[in-house]
């Protein structure tokens, strides 16, 4: 048989891709299980995108794309980096589209980190950061983030860290899985700690527009120490068009291009065109969504209530995180109860890390009609 590479020992399949097939498989059979697991969006695109997909495949523009993605699609990202977050960025130089912000993760380490660098990484925090970290061969450090700092390492912790052979960091607000958010002075220190020491910063900013009245973006402290990665999978309900960007100066950008120029072949012609008319909706759009959201976030409250659990974490996001009290049991235990006595999946928290031990999350991408399902229940 042929051997793996060595980096198969360090990583693990992704959480959901086992998790999700077993939830298959017991749906399937006939066990009528209720997936609070996964933030894809159950709701549907912008009715003018789709048309708009459907009318450029008639355009007959089927080769290779640019990498940089066509130039409409970068100005309708710096249109919503300026109607939303008040970031002025040049479309030419300053955003490269991409295949979702996951994509990008890797392209960044690839494109900035060697063997042995460092990797600033949240506790709780995104699992892609970990794997990415580890596939690249760069060492893990974790930071941790927990209710009594509500989820923001204060940068004089940061500092007090050992730093050396520090080369990223990995930022993401509102942050997954609680929906904690910063303020305007936090991403300025940070911007400022990371020219300071010598760090790329980049935050991870998907969920900037779910549930968040006044979006921030770590660019409106813009150097050559920060990027930013933004997604239109939640905000425009399009998560498997996979359509991304990153954000930042343009010697960073040069940087990653020379990455993802290895990688693909451009972005189809139609998707972009999609995605393109989905941004113009704007806020409107993103205003509707979120009532939509907040519907449903008030009946899991109801439900993480009647479960036993205390919702914690803010409003923004595609989620709830919810604390178990019960001092016999975490999270994974809470959760294999639900799953097996209520047919209600949820995951725990440890999966995003150590710091999440005693914490549920739930998402918000059901019906509320599943949702009431859910709490008849119990």
């Amino acid at each position: 048989m042929i051997e793996g590479a060595d980096r198969l020992k360090y990583i693990e399949d992704y959480y959901f891709f086992g998790k999700l097939v077993e939830i298959k498989s017991m749906i399937e059979n006939g066990i009528p299980v209720i997936n609070f697991g996964i933030g894809s969006p159950d709701l549907q695109p912008p009715d003018s995108a789709i048309l708009k997909i459907k009318q450029a495949f008639d355009d007959k523009n089927h080769g290779y794309q640019p990498y940089k993605g066509i130039n409409e699609l970068r100005e309708s990202f710096a249109e919503l980096y300026s109607g939303f977050f008040d970031v002025t960025l040049d479309p030419s130089t300053e955003i490269l589209p991409l295949a979702g912000s996951k994509e990008g993760i890797m392209h960044i380490s690839l494109a900035f980190l060697n063997k042995g660098d460092k990797v600033l990484i949240p506790d709780p925090g995104y699992l892609t950061y970990h794997a990415t970290a580890k596939i690249v061969e760069a060492e893990p450090v974790f930071y941790d983030l927990n209710e009594e700092n509500n989820y923001k390492c204060p940068v004089s912790e940061l500092e007090k860290m050992d730093l050396s052979g520090v080369k990223l960091m990995w930022v993401n607000y509102p942050h997954m899985p609680t929906g904690a958010i910063v303020d305007a002075e936090y991403f300025k220190e940070l911007s400022e700690f990371g020219e300071r020491n010598n760090i790329l910063i980049v935050n991870d900013n998907a969920y900037g527009l779910i549930g968040n009245h006044s979006p921030l973006s770590i660019l409106n402290y813009k150097n050559d120490y920060v990027l930013e990665l933004n997604s239109l999978s939640k905000s425009f309900n399009i998560a498997g068009w996979r359509i991304g960007m990153v954000g930042g100066a343009e010697y960073l950008i040069k940087k990653i291009l020379k990455i993802k120029s290895n990688f693909d072949s451009g972005t189809n012609y139609s998707i972009q065109k999609g995605a393109i008319e989905a941004v113009t909706h704007g806020q409107k759009w993103i205003s509707n969504l979120n009532d939509i959201y907040n519907e449903r976030r008030k009946l899991l409250n109801v439900l993480i209530s009647k479960i036993g659990l205390e919702p914690k974490g803010n409003d923004s996001g595609l989620f709830v995180w919810a604390k178990v009290n019960d001092s016999d049991k975490n999270g994974e235990m809470v959760c294999d109860d639900l799953l097996y006595q209520n047919n209600i999946f949820a995951v725990p928290g440890q999966v995003f890390g150590k710091s999440g031990d005693k914490y549920i999350r739930f998402s918000l991408c059901l019906p509320k009609e599943k949702i009431i399902e859910a709490i008849e229940r119990f």
